[in-house]
């Protein structure tokens, strides 16, 4: 599903230290003409003042695939840029990463990951702007809330889990612990990594919804309560 463009973002070319670099053109997301320097995430810079551990997650989740807790030869890297995982292997051994030695499990995964740079940019904007409309986030800034709405083509509102629906409130990100967040990124398709396709859900909906989609996951569950009727002889 496509949405709405900002018409007059800046639009160039932004240098990269990462050894990827070459793989994507990063870009300037600001408005043209802006003042100051060029940035991918210019409505990032007042979360990144508030809550510099969100903003950090934010760019991590919409950029980096999640692999294994630790690297490892037969695991695969621990977080890669998704647009790497659109190269070929042969590309990849250029960069030190030898798909052929991961176990075809590892492989699918990380290939399922993939996604282009505009498509992760995009990713960005609508996690951001998810973030603004939950319970006790900073409050956004007027032209912040402005671009968000031109980017991601809908007003800032209440964010809810985007499994169980119910709202979700900013200081679970805070309350997160060492390889236990409170609040993930999640996909109602696992292996589709895009703006309509993304959201935030609690820890235990992410997790119990795992490898389905959100209409599979939903099916299961109307199995369960049927089966439990049933039982109970209701």
């Amino acid at each position: 599903m496509t949405r709405p463009r900002i018409p007059n973002y800046c639009g160039k070319p932004i240098s990269s230290r990462s050894r990827y670099a070459r793989l994507a053109g990063h870009r300037c997301f600001d408005l043209k003409g802006h003042p100051g320097t060029c940035s991918e995430f210019p409505y990032l810079e007042h979360l990144g003042s508030e809550a510099p551990k969100v903003r950090q997650k934010i760019i991590r989740d919409a950029t980096m695939t999640t692999g294994a807790a630790w690297a490892s030869d037969d695991a695969g890297p621990n977080r890669i840029l998704r647009w790497a995982m659109l190269e070929s292997d042969q590309v990849l051994r250029r960069f030190g990463i030898d798909m052929a030695s991961l176990k075809p499990g590892v492989v699918a995964k990380l290939r399922e990951k993939a996604a282009p740079y505009e498509a992760c940019m995009l990713v960005a904007q609508k996690l951001t702007a998810l973030v603004y409309g939950m319970a006790n986030a900073p409050d956004v800034p007027s032209d912040v809330r402005s671009y968000l709405a031109s980017a991601t083509g809908a007003p800032i509102s209440v964010t809810t889990c985007q499994v169980c629906l119910l709202p979700l409130d900013f200081n679970l990100f805070a309350a997160a612990r060492r390889g236990k967040a409170e609040i993930e990124t999640a996909h109602a398709n696992p292996r589709l990594h895009t703006h309509d396709n993304v959201g935030f859900a609690h820890r235990e909906c992410n997790i119990a919804q795992g490898a389905m989609t959100l209409d599979e996951f939903y099916g299961w569950l109307r199995d369960i309560l049927a089966r439990v009727d049933r039982s109970r002889g209701r």
